[in-house]
């Protein structure tokens, strides 16, 4: 059995740049043990998979280690695939997901916004020593969102100067833990990690904007935002803040067309 396959790198407009993604459209569901298989193989923050279900897709994320709910990069990526490669010609993609109905527009040649639900943060006030611990910094404000532990620090620098102990990190019970702080360049930065999801460091998230949106929008007063993810690779991701939905826009270019080969 032959399926297509691509790589996207999201979130920046230049090869090895952003965040990679890999991208398998399927004519029905292969079953979810060989989905997490190729996302082991792949060894990409995420592999994707979309099936057509009625008059939308359903799209599904997988790690090397688990399927997650939400992933706005791969996202992203699938957007560029359809409008590049599947011909697809419509104004705006719908997904359904784990995490409901997603919806993702092209702005310009090469360019997306996905329309994402806004999260919500919670302070934390019985903090997991794991995360200063693994983190080896002293206490600042710590918050929850649906999926992750989020750290605000003092400075860009603080950010990015961050050495984390990926090993003391993965007994969180989360996704993973964001750090955050307001930009030199950008209204806000940030890098994130997700050892517990089989993620050292994840090079450009979209689905952690749709908490820290929210939080710089209220700190900021503005609810149009420029965001920087401080990793190796960066991404550059513009965010809006418009009631309970985040919309992030960035670019994203393909790096490969191939095929998986399958025993099935």
């Amino acid at each position: 059995m032959k399926l297509p396959v691509y790589k996207v790198d999201a979130f920046t407009d230049r090869l090895f740049g952003g965040n990679p993604a890999a991208v398998c459209p399927l004519e029905e569901w292969l079953p979810d043990t060989i989905m997490q298989s190729l996302g082991a193989e792949n060894n990409l923050a995420e592999t994707t998979f979309i099936a057509k279900e009625n008059d939308h897709y359903h799209i599904r994320w997988f790690t090397p280690t688990v399927e997650v709910k939400l992933c706005g990069h791969a996202t992203l990526a699938t957007a560029h695939i359809f409008y590049t490669e599947l011909g697809y010609t419509k104004d705006e993609i719908v997904f359904n997901s784990l995490s409901g109905l997603l919806k993702v527009s092209r702005k310009a040649e090469g360019v997306y916004t996905l329309d994402f639900p806004a999260d919500k943060l919670h302070p934390v006030t019985d903090v997991p020593d794991a995360i200063f611990e693994g983190l080896n910094i002293g206490p600042v404000p710590v918050f929850k969102s649906s999926f992750d532990y989020l750290l605000v620090l003092h400075s860009q620098q603080q950010v990015e100067a961050l050495k984390p102990d990926f090993k003391i990190l993965s007994a969180l019970d989360a996704r993973g833990v964001i750090v955050t702080a307001k930009g030199d360049e950008a209204d806000f930065v940030s890098r994130c990690f997700f050892p517990p999801s089989g993620i050292d460091e994840d090079p450009v998230t979209g689905s952690a904007h749709t908490c820290m949106t929210p939080y710089w929008s209220a700190q900021l007063n503005k609810t149009s935002l420029k965001a920087i993810q401080v990793s190796k690779r960066r991404g550059y991701l513009d965010c809006e803040l418009k009631r309970d939905r985040v919309l992030i826009s960035g670019s994203a270019v393909t790096y490969l067309k191939g095929e998986y080969y399958l025993d099935l």
